[in-house]
């Protein structure tokens, strides 16, 4: 179904929006003055800021994490199928020099 293939990223940006959203309109209809809702709302959209820009660092790191963690894991295949082909050959020759 088209809904089923949603992310669980893509989720998460709903949940983050979502409570945003409400948490807005808790301020709007809260009883304070202008003056102190839109404080606190710049203090709350410098919070979200701040833990928007630590997550994305987090994520950055963790994937910069996992791409070296796949480049070691190609490296070492690599040299595993190397050392196949320099053995495959040396049998192949060594087949190959035997008298007949």
């Amino acid at each position: 179904m088209a809904g089923d293939d949603v992310g669980g990223g893509s989720k998460f940006a709903y949940f983050v929006a979502g409570l945003g959203f409400g948490a807005l309109l808790a301020l709007l209809f809260a009883p304070k003055s202008g003056q102190e809702t839109r404080d606190l709302i710049g203090a709350k959209a410098s919070e979200g800021r701040s833990y928007v820009t630590s997550k994305s660092r987090e994520v950055r790191q963790q994937a910069e994490q996992i791409v070296d963690k796949a480049k070691d894991l190609v490296a070492q295949q690599k040299e595993q199928l190397s050392a196949a082909l320099e053995a495959g050959k040396q049998a192949y020759q060594s087949e190959k020099s035997k008298p007949q």
